[in-house]
C-alpha cells in the first residue's frame, strides 16, 4: 500500500464519552478495549493499512492518558531490557508502528469545531483525514480520498447506514413474511465520520469552545455545494453505549 505521506489524519478524541456513564472506568472512551486494543489504535491501524502514518490527535478529556499510552507504545509492544540505574532500554525486538503523532491539546469542555480549529495550525498540507476517535469502518480510504479529489468540494463526509435499534418485520397482509433483527436503515443516511477536508475549511471553523464541528460549519458548507457524500454500505460501528462496546467486542 502506498504511503500518503502528505495527508494527515486528525482525530477527535477528546470527548468525555458521557452516554457510557461510570461502565468504562476511569479510561477516556477512545482507550476503551477492543480486542486487547484501545478503539483508538484500531482506528489508527485501519488509516495505516492504507498508508496514513502521520495522525493529529486532538485531545481534551484525560488526554493524558492517551499520551502516555502512545509515547511508550514500543515499550508495550516489543521485548526489551532495562537498566534500572541508567534507565538505558535495550530493544530487542520493534514490532511498534511507523507512525509519527502530534499530540494537540484542545481543552477540557471544547466541542469538535473548535476542536479541529484550535488543531489545525498541525496541518501541513492542503488536503487532511478527520474521523471520530469512536468508529471504526471497513470504508476503502483510496476510494474516499479519490472520491473527494474528484468532487472539487471544501468538504467529503461518508455517510453510513446504522442497523435499526429495532427488529424489523417484512409484513404481507396481515402476515408477518419476515422478522429481521438490526438490518441496516435504508431510508436513511447519517454523518459516520471518516471525512476528508481541504484547509479551506478552517474558513467556515471558530476555536470558540461552544463551536459544533456538526452544526454550523457543516451545514454552512452544505449551503454552499461544498459538502460532498460519500456513501458506505458496509461496516460501521462507534460507541455511544455500553452495548454499542459489547457488539463491537463481539
Amino acid at each position: 500500500m502506498k504511503r500518503q505521506e502528505n495527508i494527515p489524519v486528525m482525530i477527535l478524541a477528546g470527548g468525555m464519552g458521557t452516554r457510557l456513564g461510570s461502565s468504562h472506568g476511569n479510561v477516556p472512551k477512545p482507550m476503551l478495549l477492543v480486542g486487547g486494543k484501545p478503539i483508538l489504535w484500531h482506528i489508527m491501524k485501519y488509516y495505516s493499512h492504507f498508508g496514513f502514518n502521520k495522525f493529529i490527535l486532538c485531545l481534551g478529556h484525560q488526554g493524558d492518558v492517551i499520551k502516555d499510552y502512545f509515547i511508550n507504545l514500543r515499550s508495550k509492544s516489543s521485548d526489551c531490557t532495562v537498566n534500572t540505574s541508567t534507565g538505558q532500554i535495550k530493544f530487542h525486538s520493534d514490532s511498534s508502528e511507523d507512525w509519527q503523532i502530534t499530540f494537540a491539546d484542545t481543552g477540557q469542555d471544547c466541542m469538535t469545531g473548535g476542536r479541529v480549529a484550535r488543531a489545525a495550525k498541525y496541518v501541513d498540507a492542503d488536503t487532511f483525514m478527520l474521523t471520530y476517535g469512536d468508529g471504526l469502518c471497513d470504508v476503502n480510504l483510496d476510494e474516499l480520498l479519490k472520491f473527494h479529489m474528484n468532487g472539487n468540494r471544501i468538504a467529503t463526509v461518508t455517510a453510513v447506514q446504522p442497523n435499526s435499534q429495532f427488529g424489523v418485520m417484512e409484513i404481507n397482509g396481515d402476515k408477518v413474511v419476515e422478522f429481521k433483527e438490526k438490518v441496516p436503515s435504508k431510508n436513511s443516511w447519517i454523518n459516520g465520520g471518516f471525512f476528508v477536508l481541504n484547509k479551506k475549511i478552517l474558513s467556515f471553523l471558530s476555536e470558540d469552545s461552544e463551536s459544533v464541528f456538526e452544526e454550523k460549519p457543516l451545514n454552512n458548507l452544505a449551503n454552499n455545494n461544498e459538502l460532498s457524500c460519500f456513501k458506505h454500505q458496509g461496516f460501521w460501528q462507534c460507541v455511544d453505549t455500553l452495548k454499542d462496546l459489547k457488539n463491537l467486542q463481539n
